[in-house]
């Protein structure tokens, strides 16, 4: 049985976070490049060794910042895979969770990186990224639940 929809006209807000999200992915290669250079951790090598992170901070922040940077390569597929599915229906709301998701993201990984934190424990003032995600994903089955008209 065929289905056809009409984009809401708010669904632009939706398109507008989708690419900002993008933006924020770039800012995480260019932090931890940044890191990378500083560190002198030579490409391909992905992290510095533990022995080498347990003697230079900046070989640790480095790792710390890798970190980070795949944890939100990770993430970014459900998050985004969320967000376009249910802005059909709820493209404000959508929207509204999807930037929250990129603020939490932000405050992830600068505490990641914070030199006062040991082990990462920074991370964790940005750890609320998982509320707007879980959202969208219900959010999305919601969509997906009333496409089958249940």
């Amino acid at each position: 049985m065929p289905f056809t929809f009409t984009l809401p006209s708010e669904y632009g807000y939706v398109v507008l976070t989708a690419a900002a999200s993008t933006f924020l992915g770039q800012w995480h290669g260019m932090k931890t490049t940044s890191y990378r250079k500083v560190a002198h951790v030579a490409y391909p090598t992905p992290y510095a060794t533990e022995a080498e992170a347990a003697t230079s901070s900046e070989k640790y922040l480095f790792n710390c910042a890798q970190r980070a940077h795949a944890n939100y390569l990770e993430n970014y597929p459900m998050f985004l895979t969320g967000m376009l599915i249910s802005g059909l229906k709820y493209p404000v709301l959508s929207a509204g969770l999807g930037a929250s998701w990129c603020v939490a993201r932000v405050f992830y990984t600068l505490g990641y990186m914070r030199k006062d934190k040991e082990q990462g424990k920074g991370r964790m003032m940005g750890a609320w990224f998982w509320l707007p995600q879980m959202a969208l994903g219900v959010t999305s089955g919601l969509v997906g639940w009333s496409m089958l008209g249940l």
